[in-house]
């Protein structure tokens, strides 16, 4: 069977994407392979094996065109409500929090939006059911 290890995305600024994924999300630098062309970070922390992969291309300047394609990455949190609060007191701008119950039903999901420096959307969702 397959395991998922990690997701990547290309960044502008390494110490400032670093600097937003430490301070949102604990991630920190477990890995960073240096190339001649562009350098792999690989983020991670103690809650879980998977990785992010940072690429940071050398010498582009300009942001990337993250297109109609992407998505967004998702984390889980035991406590929602602390870290809309805590990530909102640190400047980084998550969006309303939402409870998401399809056609009026029960809640199947509580969470809410975090942009990183890039763009990159994270759904930070409330820990329950199927979100462990």
């Amino acid at each position: 069977m397959a395991k998922a290890v990690h997701s990547m995305i290309r960044v502008l600024d390494e110490a400032r994407s670093l600097a937003f994924y430490e301070r949102a999300f604990g991630l920190t630098v477990d890995t960073r392979l240096d190339f001649e062309t562009f350098t792999l970070v690989y983020l991670r922390n103690p809650e879980a094996d998977f990785e992010l992969e940072l690429t940071v291309n050398k010498g582009r300047t300009e942001p990337y065109d993250l297109g109609d394609g992407y998505g967004h990455l998702a984390v889980v949190v035991d406590d929602l409500e602390g870290e809309h609060a805590r990530l909102t007191e640190a400047g980084l701008g998550p969006r309303k929090l939402v409870s998401f119950a399809p056609d009026g039903g029960e809640p199947i999901a509580r969470f809410f939006f975090v942009a990183d420096p890039d763009g990159y959307q994270i759904e930070v969702l409330q820990k329950a059911g199927r979100f462990r």
